[in-house]
């Protein structure tokens, strides 16, 4: 695993471009599809890279294998047919190269399924149907549990999509947004953003197995331990867990039974400041990775709330590394990092440096190794 062990100096936005590459797909006859593919590198030389910008999900198609089939539905009629495309994404979680994201227009969860070249929807029907699904976490044996905002429930699916569970009702979730599970699977984590008219901004800590509240943390207030419009939640593989208290441009840091850790970030638009933290993210490092919806980008810090680095910049256009309003973040077993924008619905993938391309995961090496 990749280790961020010191500060990088800010230039250019923290990206470069290394080179573009053009891939030619075979095509029927004279019919060729063209893909682009931009390698950018963080931080720019002369600096060693420590990601590279993978790749972007934005619908069905970019999981699906193009076959000899759909080569000649191509060169018939031109197109593959009607993708199946993010609506409003939020959240995202990844579990051995499937790549989950909440979307709030669909209401649903899309899964892409990377290395096994899949799509589908969850959480379209049935008693784990779901009507505004924000915050999304997935535990070591690959059970997914949505924060569904406006069900006032957290709803629990395995890694295929089949409901298991349901905990959280209308009497204790008022805006649940934010979910996360300890590194065990015991006990989950629930971030109740509260309003501006209401005192109840809450952390609770369930029973993650039978869904009984076990403990409520906070009131709205700056102190510590107090949040104030609070969003998204993670936890550490130590068993830290880190909300983003995005009203009081601050993250703050729990021990695994809820008392007070360390609190850090301040108002502002110098590096290591927040103005409007959104999703959080932790890697096996216990490094935290913090989404600023108004600096559009992801900002990385180490277990001492040191700032290591910085992906990404704000951006009225479309492009790799460039974003709107950016939301949730993910980092899988590899340390990929997984960042949402729901202005340009889209997926953007980082690769650390220390994994080859098409390694790991997402690469489908697990699914390989199965093989041999």
């Amino acid at each position: 695993m990749f280790h961020l062990s010191r500060k990088i100096k800010k230039t250019h936005h923290g990206l470069i471009w290394i080179g573009v590459i053009i891939l030619l797909l075979a095509g029927c006859g004279s019919e060729e599809i063209k893909r682009e593919e931009i390698i950018l590198a963080y931080p720019p030389a002369p600096e060693p890279a420590r990601f590279y910008f993978e790749g972007t999900l934005r619908s069905s198609y970019d999981v699906k294998e193009i076959t000899g089939a759909d080569k000649l539905k191509i060169f018939a009629t031109g197109t593959l047919g009607k993708a199946t495309g993010l609506g409003k994404p939020y959240g995202v979680a990844v579990y051995q190269g499937r790549v989950y994201v909440t979307d709030t227009v669909k209401r649903a969860v899309m899964m892409f399924d990377v290395p096994g070249k899949d799509f589908k929807m969850i959480g379209t029907e049935g008693p784990g149907a779901l009507a505004k699904p924000i915050g999304i976490a997935v535990s070591k044996d690959g059970e997914l549990y949505v924060a569904d905002n406006t069900a006032k429930r957290i709803v629990v699916f395995d890694k295929d999509g089949k409901f298991l569970r349901a905990f959280g009702d209308r009497s204790i979730l008022k805006r649940p947004s934010g979910v996360a599970v300890s590194p065990d699977g015991l006990q989950a984590y629930v971030i109740d953003t509260g309003g501006v008219t209401t005192q109840e901004h809450h952390l609770y800590i369930f029973d993650a197995k039978t869904g009984e509240l076990k403990k409520t943390i906070g009131t709205r207030g700056r102190k510590d331990g107090e949040f104030n419009l609070a969003l998204q939640v993670t936890t550490a593989p130590d068993g830290t867990i880190y909300v983003t208290d995005s009203g009081n441009f601050r993250v703050q840091a729990f021990n695994p039974d809820g008392s007070h850790k360390l609190s850090f970030g301040t108002v502002g638009r110098k590096m290591g400041n927040f103005a409007r933290p959104k999703g959080i993210a932790t890697d096996s490092e216990g490094n935290i990775y913090v989404v600023d919806s108004a600096f559009g980008n992801f900002q990385i810090f180490n277990d001492k709330s040191q700032l290591l680095m910085f992906v990404g910049q704000r951006s009225q256009t479309q492009g790799p590394g460039l974003y709107m309003l950016p939301a949730g973040i993910a980092v899988d077993e590899d340390g990929r990092v997984y960042i949402v924008d729901q202005f340009f619905r889209k997926v953007d993938i980082y690769r650390p440096a220390s994994i080859e391309k098409g390694g790991g995961y997402l690469g489908g090496e697990h699914l390989r190794k199965d093989k041999e």
